[in-house]
Formats: C-alpha cells, structure tokens, sequence
C-alpha cells in the first residue's frame, strides 16, 4: 500500500462529517496549492482528525506545514440532545464533549506529527495573536452565524494572493444545511478578490486572485 492510499484509508475509518469525494476534493486542492511550494496551512475545525488527514496528506508531499485549528468541545449542532451529539467522544472527567485525544491519536496513527501542528483555542483567541500568512485556508469551523463570519473575517485577510481557500457545507438550498458557510463563500465570491476553481458535494474551492 502506498504511502497516500494509507492516508486516505484511514482518513475512511476516522470519525467525521466529511463525505469521501468531498475529501479526495480537498487533498487535490490542497495538492495544487502545494504545486506552489512549500507554505504555511490552515484548517479551522477539526473534529477528530477526519479532514486533517487529507489536507495532511497534500502537506506532508509538499513540505508544508498545516495547522490544525479547533477547541474540540464541539459546536451546538454536536452537544447533548443535538441531531450530531456522540456519546462515545465525552470525556467522563467534566462531562464536555472532548476529541482532542481522538485527534492527536489519528494524528500519531498517520505518523504526520512532523507535519500537522494542533492548535487548541478558539479561533478568533488565536487569530489575534497569529501573524503568519497561510497559503491555503480551510473555513470548517462552526455554522452559528457570528463564529463561521469571524472566522472568515479574522483569517481571510492573511491569505496570500494565489493561495487557496476551501470552505466547507455550502448548501444553495437552505433545506439541506445552515446559511453561513453559503453566505461567506458568495462574501468571497462578490468581493471580486476570488476565483472558483471548485465545487464537490458541498466542498468550495477558490484561489485568491
């Protein structure tokens, strides 16, 4: 088995909400924006390591060095009596819904611990305090409208021009999921400063123009 079959078979086994063409969508976004050399990536919500996996596996053949941003207590949609709440991720010593120790352990399993660096906070927390310019963004984070609007407004800035941003659960029709991760991809698209070079189930890519 090679090396990016592994990834991906792994990628099927770990918990998450990303449907399989939607990943394999993101690695080859990721990979072409690796096509420009080594950078600096993003992803912002990373449940247990599912989508990690393939922008992980872009990174890791392209030198780069992908960020994995998440608090990993869950947004509203996944707590206790929610349509996506799973038992089997609370941790028994607060009674929080917890995946950080499934992530760092699909993280260890990939052996891309040299290539994806967690980090534990809230997003606008650390926003605020990061200064590097990402290549390639990942907007998975939480659907409420004030989180999924900070996130593209405190990040979307230190995007360079030609790199790439992917945004996640983008549904035209209201019936199939929430409005914001829809309303920041039209913001992005509107604005003039992004190029659709994607669409996958309800995975978007753009490029900075």
């Amino acid at each position: 088995m090679s090396r990016l079959d592994e990834l991906f078979a792994l990628a099927r086994s770990t918990k998450g909400f990303m449907p399989e063409l939607e990943g394999l969508a993101l690695y080859e976004a990721a990979r072409q924006a690796g096509e420009r050399g080594a950078g600096t990536w993003l992803e912002i919500g990373a449940w247990c390591g599912k989508s990690t996996l393939y922008l992980g596996a872009a990174a890791e053949a392209s030198e780069s060095l992908l960020y994995s941003l998440d608090h990993h207590h869950g947004s509203e949609e996944n707590q206790r009596g929610w349509e996506y709440f799973d038992e089997d991720l609370v941790d028994p010593y607060d009674g929080r819904l917890n995946t950080l120790p499934h992530w760092q352990r699909t993280i260890a399993s990939a052996r891309l611990e040299l290539t994806v660096v967690g980090l534990i906070g809230h997003s606008a927390a650390i926003a605020a305090h990061f200064e590097q310019a990402l290549d390639l963004l990942f907007i998975d984070g939480g659907h409420a409208e004030a989180v999924a609007w900070a996130d593209y407004h405190n990040w979307g800035p230190k995007l360079v021009a030609g790199g790439v941003l992917a945004i996640h659960d983008v549904f035209a029709d209201p019936a199939e999921g929430g409005r914001p991760p829809y309303e920041i991809y039209r913001r992005a698209l509107d604005s003039g400063d992004f190029l659709e070079t994607g669409a996958t189930g309800s995975l978007r890519v753009l490029r900075r123009r």
